[in-house]
């Protein structure tokens, strides 16, 4: 059973930046793909990017890219979200994932374990 924790989520003015945080537990980090997902008040949970076992390989959601980069420290069992250029359509609660496969990566159904996810609120 794997728990994990995030950290990091606050309040920044559009164009700032945040680094978010998962700390893994309970099981063999690089055993597991890590993925973060967020969701907005009124919206379906939605994906954001997905990083493989030993960081190797990186997906991006379209709205990210460019702007959003993932990172891992398998001997930190920690996965970090780098956040820059944001904007209001940024602000969700952000969720980090684990799975010890790389399936349909996008979708949330595929991801066995989840953090309770930080605020993060971009005001204009």
């Amino acid at each position: 059973q794997v728990q994990l924790v995030e950290s990091g989520g606050g309040l920044v003015q559009a164009g700032g930046s945040l680094r978010l945080s998962c700390a893994a537990s309970g099981g063999t980090f690089s055993r597991y793909v890590m993925g973060w997902f967020r969701q907005a008040p009124g919206k379906e949970r939605e994906f954001v990017v997905v990083i493989t076992w030993r960081g190797g390989t990186t997906y991006y959601a379209d709205s990210v890219k460019g702007r959003f980069t993932i990172s891992r420290d398998n001997s930190k069992n920690t996965v970090y979200l780098q956040m820059n250029s944001l904007n209001p359509e940024d602000t969700a609660v952000y969720y980090c994932a684990a799975d010890s496969r790389l399936r349909i990566y996008w979708r949330s159904n595929q991801y066995a374990y989840w953090g309770q996810g930080t605020q993060v609120t971009v005001s204009s």
